[in-house]
């Protein structure tokens, strides 16, 4: 089998407001999991009560992604700072 090589190069990756996109997304999950409790029973009934714990899992790991996009977000602006607090005349140390 031969191996795969691409044919053209990645695209750059999107950058926006990330942190508010996921904390967005999050709301919507543990909002849709709030408006399903009151009909449980009737989930219960038609066997579609993992309707409610996929929304109530999309909810949790969400907070999750918040925790991860802020760290992120904090480490890209770190790095930014660092990189314009170097002199001109000499690149900034590694981290080794």
């Amino acid at each position: 089998m031969a191996k795969w090589t691409p044919k053209h190069e990645a695209p750059e990756p999107l950058e926006g407001p990330v942190v508010a996109t996921i904390t967005g997304g999050t709301i919507v999950w543990f909002v849709l999991f709030l408006v399903q409790i009151p009909f449980y029973g009737w989930f219960d009934d038609h066997g579609h009560t993992w309707w409610l714990w996929t929304c109530l899992a999309g909810g949790g790991l969400g907070l999750i992604g918040i925790w991860y996009v802020r760290k992120r977000d904090a480490a890209i602006k770190r790095a930014a700072a660092h990189r314009e607090a170097a002199p001109a005349g000499r690149p900034a140390a590694s981290a080794e």
